[in-house]
């Protein structure tokens, strides 16, 4: 009986978490290079003093699913998509490193290229300055050039290379501001050779609408299948009491 309490009771209150982590993904299903998470459950005993029999749930975040995702044509010169394996580095106000697939890009006010979220885009030599009344292209390596605006493109002058990376997945996490570090926040070596971009196009979300739909459906229907077996372990324990006062 008590077997069955822990592992209702832990169940429920897990597919709750996990229902949230589902509801995560959906709401991010338009976010550009947003990567979905992968949850797990699995059973675990307790260990203790007459506590053998007991086991409860655990929802265990598996990691991300890395996948890339299908890219669309925008047209627009600030806009890049990551070609396969990789990220786009950006830099934090605290001056460390932080990864994005989000190719979304804008030049602030004082000339800085940046993410729509306003960090600056990281290069091998910092920021990336942009020069006023230029006309930006941004090459299949990450090469940033400006032209003077009305000048010939011959007359174009490189600003910076995007920092491009591609660390090993499973030593990325992702933070609360939706963008990924590298475990205990070393930054990742620059393989240029190994990540390009497409210019003029941006990545959407691997988030799949219809599956992720699905996993909401068979979330809520395993919730109620959970406190189905908590109410039989609640009547079973009733009966069980009357029986006893009866023989008593």
């Amino acid at each position: 009986m008590d077997k069955l309490i822990y592992t209702a009771m832990t169940g429920a209150s897990h597919v709750l978490q996990r229902q949230a982590t589902v509801s995560q993904n959906l709401s991010n299903s338009n976010t550009p290079g947003f990567r979905s998470m992968v949850n797990a459950f699995r059973a675990v005993p307790l260990v203790g003093e007459g506590l053998p029999t007991r086991t409860f749930v655990v929802d265990t975040t598996t990691g991300y699913d890395f996948t890339p995702a299908a890219m669309e044509e925008t047209g627009r010169p600030l806009d890049i998509a990551v070609n396969g394996k990789g990220w786009i580095t950006v830099q934090m106000p605290d001056g460390t490193e932080a990864y994005t697939r989000d190719g979304s890009l804008q030049i602030s006010p004082q000339g800085i290229l940046q993410t729509r979220s306003g960090l600056p885009v990281a290069s091998d030599s910092g920021q990336i300055a942009i020069p006023p009344d230029s006309e930006i292209t941004i090459g299949a390596d990450g090469t940033v050039s400006t032209v003077p605006t009305g000048n010939a493109p011959s007359q174009g002058v490189t600003v910076g290379r995007i920092k491009l990376v591609n660390p090993p997945e499973k030593s990325l996490v992702r933070g609360d501001d939706g963008l990924f570090r590298v475990k205990g926040g070393a930054a990742s070596t620059v393989q240029y050779s190994d990540v390009t971009v497409v210019p003029g196009h941006l990545e959407g979300s691997n988030v799949h609408v219809v599956e992720t739909m699905v996993d909401m459906i068979s979330l809520a229907r395993q919730f109620d299948m959970q406190m189905k077996v908590l109410k039989t372990a609640s009547d079973d324990a009733q009966q069980a009491s009357q029986i006893l006062n009866v023989t008593g």
